[in-house]
């Protein structure tokens, strides 16, 4: 399990606001990419939208779809690109994973943001870089990694928040200038030998799972024996033996059965629907005691299992229905079979085995201007602009559409 909450009080992690590091660590990212991620070249689409916004003097955001761990690294590209330096949010557990890490993310213009809380000194420093125009924000604002370049998850309000104050803030300051989000997509293609891409991986995962390789099988067939291996091994952790039916109901029948004794617990009523805004709720209820230090042994383990179990329900919600079927949902393409190999390597190691055969396709789109007024009451149109736009920059339909939350316990 990937260590996304950390069992200490938080601190703000200001951002470094020199460039003379940012400019040497560009030099460093190209080969960085390659070797750490497999990415061997970008190439980039609608540079001269964001030029526009800079040359106008424009507060500017810049909100990019987030499938991979690359992405913010490779965010580092499209900048050298344009050329501008950035500022970025990033979640605070990214600054407690390795000095070396905190360090360069920082040097990079990252400054941390605390999920599980309400954190005011990220969010004034956020509007404050926009109002100010210092430089572009970058916010990824699904807030998690889907692994999955044809699948937008929910968006989060926060971007339209941090845009609206800062637009405000920024016509008062200078009248006549704006605040603009400019959506990115960030699609993956591969430009090597898929097998070689994912043949090794494949054939260990199987080996760690099985005892045994199944080359002799179509490659779908084996990706799919690898998720019912890893999907029966959570039923029976969870609900004491595995099940049988379609892929997709028992998935979401272990999601529940994670999700819903803890909502009952932490927010005194269960429910369904989007599994990531449900875990963060669920953290943000747990954490604030835990970190206060004053619980016994049994309870704090008692809670950090319950963590960890949100955790792997979030993973496990992070296989789109029907990813690898032909039909409604698009076509399954090489990087489809792909992503979900890396997805299962993930889930199964915390590990990411890259290879040199990526090339990470930037498109940015034309200016989104913010109306500094109020958010209007229902679904927010803002956001609704900026999902349209990052799909039709991806060029994928909304296959999966964010579900609702909505209470079971009355």
């Amino acid at each position: 399990m990937h260590r996304v909450v950390v069992d200490e009080p938080y601190e703000f992690v200001p951002p470094f606001r020199g460039r003379w590091l940012s400019w040497m660590f560009r030099l460093w990212l190209r080969p960085y990419l390659r070797r750490s991620y497999g990415v061997v070249r970008c190439t980039y689409q609608g540079l001269d939208h964001v030029r526009e916004s800079l040359k106008l003097g424009h507060g500017i955001l810049l909100c990019p779809n987030h499938s991979r761990d690359s992405d913010p690294m490779a965010i580092g590209m499209l900048c050298r690109k344009i050329p501008s330096h950035v500022y970025s949010m990033a979640s605070w557990h990214i600054f407690k994973q390795s000095k070396l890490e905190a360090f360069v993310v920082q040097r990079l213009g990252g400054f941390s943001i605390y999920r599980e809380g309400l954190d005011r000194q990220s969010l004034d420093t956020a509007v404050q870089i926009v109002s100010h125009a210092e430089r572009p924000l970058v916010i990824f604002p699904e807030g998690v990694i889907s692994r999955s370049n044809d699948r937008l998850n929910s968006l989060m309000d926060g971007v339209a928040f941090i845009a609206r104050v800062a637009a405000r803030k920024r016509a008062e300051l200078a009248p006549g200038k704006k605040v603009v989000i400019h959506p990115v997509s960030l699609r993956y293609r591969l430009v090597g030998d898929f097998m070689e891409c994912v043949g090794p991986t494949l054939k260990r995962l199987e080996r760690r799972t099985f005892w045994k390789s199944h080359e002799h099988l179509p490659v779908k067939q084996r990706i799919r024996q690898l998720a019912s291996a890893l999907l029966a091994a959570r039923e029976i952790e969870i609900l004491g033996e595995s099940q049988v039916g379609a892929f997709r109901p028992r998935l979401t029948n272990l999601i529940n059965a994670v999700l819903q004794p803890a909502e009952r617990k932490w927010l005194g009523k269960a429910r369904v629907g989007d599994v990531i805004s449900r875990v963060k709720d669920i953290r943000s209820a747990i954490v604030p005691e835990l970190l206060k230090g004053n619980l016994s042994e049994e309870e704090k383990s008692h809670r950090w299992r319950q963590l960890t179990d949100c955790y792997y329900a979030q993973t496990l919600s992070m296989y789109p229905v029907d990813y690898l079927d032909d039909g409604l949902r698009g076509t399954v393409t090489p990087e489809r079979l792909a992503e979900t190999v890396h997805r299962l390597e993930e889930d199964m190691t915390d590990h990411v085995t890259s290879h040199p055969c990526w090339q990470c396709e930037f498109s940015i789109g034309e200016a989104i201007e913010i109306d500094p007024g109020r958010k209007p009451r229902g679904p927010d149109p803002l956001m609704q602009t900026l999902r349209t736009q990052m799909l039709g920059l991806l060029q994928v339909e909304d296959w999966w559409p964010p579900e609702s939350v909505k209470v079971v316990d009355e």
